[in-house]
């Protein structure tokens, strides 16, 4: 049996995804976990949270994941969710500038505070709710309808320095990076758990993926 770890360091809703990834796949042997070789030993990764950029880093500072996590991200699929998307990242400008894990080259921005939508509408932050997503060919998309829509609840997104780095977009009100993708790593910046049907094929796809492109 194919086991997935589900990265407890202390933030986010560990249950919920946790319960996702069991229903998308119930063949599968889902741990939420924290201990560093536990992890390791899983087949696939999951890194979620939610919250602020700078609680996370000290979070995983504080539990020695750091090194674990980019282990992880060299040896078999990783799949980050929402915070543990943006922290990927290189850096952060939530709490005034917070350094990221730099898996994936880039930065986190703050949406600007005077976003408008059709008809001059202002648009609220954070950007909440369902939206369609636009996707670049990947494994993970596999039996998912093109412009599909996703649960997001988020004030900041992910810029990549390298543009083949996305594998999605959605618009709020202009086009932003809301998936990326490196070797054997996929991130999130919606929530596949709060998704219904298309998130938990997503999650599905991720627990039988081999980490090819």
């Amino acid at each position: 049996m194919s086991s997935v770890a589900v990265i407890d360091y202390g933030m986010g809703n560990l249950h919920s995804i946790a319960k996702a990834l069991q229903h998308a796949s119930p063949d599968v042997d889902v741990r939420v976990v924290s201990d560093k070789q536990a992890i390791l030993a899983a087949d696939r990764v999951v890194f979620p949270g939610v919250g602020a950029i700078r609680d996370c880093m000290h979070a995983l500072e504080a539990t020695e994941l750091v090194e674990v996590i980019t282990q992880v991200a060299q040896t078999r699929p990783l799949l980050g969710v929402c915070l543990g998307m943006q922290a990927m990242l290189g850096h952060s400008e939530e709490n005034g500038g917070t350094d990221c894990l730099n898996l994936i080259p880039g930065e986190v921005v703050h949406f600007a505070k005077d976003l408008q939508g059709a008809q001059g509408k202002k648009l609220k932050i954070p950007h909440m709710g369902w939206n369609k997503v636009q996707q670049v060919a990947h494994p993970l998309w596999q039996n998912i309808a093109q412009d599909s829509r996703f649960y997001f609840v988020h004030s900041y997104y992910a810029q990549p320095d390298e543009s083949h780095r996305v594998a999605a977009t959605t618009e709020y009100p202009d086009a932003f990076a809301c998936a990326l993708a490196k070797d054997n790593v996929f991130a999130v910046q919606f929530h596949p758990e709060k998704s219904q049907a298309v998130g938990l094929q997503l999650l599905q796809n991720f627990l039988h993926w081999d980490g090819q492109c």
